[in-house]
């Protein structure tokens, strides 16, 4: 079963979709939907999960803060060698968009958070999966000594058509000696990413196993 309705993205308007049931229940298809009706989807499968989605973060979910939310990130190469982003498949934008504010992007909603997980190789690391290709000069960095990346944000206010921009460099101060010293939100959503890519065939997770992320999540569940 699904719920949905019809809607007007232009005039302000989102659509949400909320997803009971099982084995009918298409997850691509309400992903879609909600994502080109600047909504949000969710699947309700137990009375917790209900009281979740249209009670404790209601508002959330229909009071949008931020519109066409995006995020570009530039690696260091003096300092990451090889990253990939995990997830976000189906919001992946190409390069030039970021600037282009007729480009639909993500709504964000009051309270809402929103977390990207990248997996990075350091420079000069025995990690390295790529080789160097062979008629290509390596890259020089060009940021400041001491970075590893750098985060740019495009945002627009709720009814506003022109973004705003946000810069900040990651640097050495955002860096924690192992996972166990990673806050409680970091090391819950390492796990949770590590679970998913166990189940889509593990192709990078080496002997990380499901044992292992049900422990990194055990031990970061937090207050809620």
């Amino acid at each position: 079963m699904r719920f949905c309705g019809a809607w007007s993205r232009d005039s302000g308007v989102s659509l949400s979709g909320l997803g009971f049931g099982a084995g009918s229940y298409n997850d691509a298809l309400m992903q879609a939907l909600a994502q080109n009706g600047n909504g949000n989807a969710s699947y309700i499968d137990t009375l917790s999960e209900a009281r979740k989605v249209l009670v404790d973060d209601v508002r959330g979910t229909f009071e949008t803060i931020a519109k066409d939310v995006k995020i570009q990130i530039e690696f260091n190469p003096a300092a990451v060698s090889e990253y990939r982003l995990m997830g976000y498949e189906t919001r992946m934008l190409k390069r030039e968009d970021f600037n282009n504010d007729k480009v639909d992007a993500g709504e964000i909603g009051a309270g809402h958070t929103v977390t990207a997980l990248y997996e990075i190789v350091p420079a000069g690391s025995n990690g390295r999966r790529i080789d160097n290709l062979r008629y290509q000069p390596s890259e020089k960095a060009t940021g400041a000594d001491g970075e590893y990346a750098f985060v740019k944000i495009r945002y627009k206010q709720p009814d506003g058509d022109m973004s705003k921009l946000i810069t900040t460099p990651v640097t050495g101060a955002n860096e924690v000696s192992s996972i166990s010293a990673a806050d409680d939100d970091a090391r819950f959503a390492a796990a949770v990413a590590g679970f998913g890519q166990i189940l889509k065939g593990g192709k990078y997770t080496g002997t990380w196993s499901i044992d292992d992320a049900t422990a990194l999540a055990e031990g970061a569940r937090g207050a809620d």
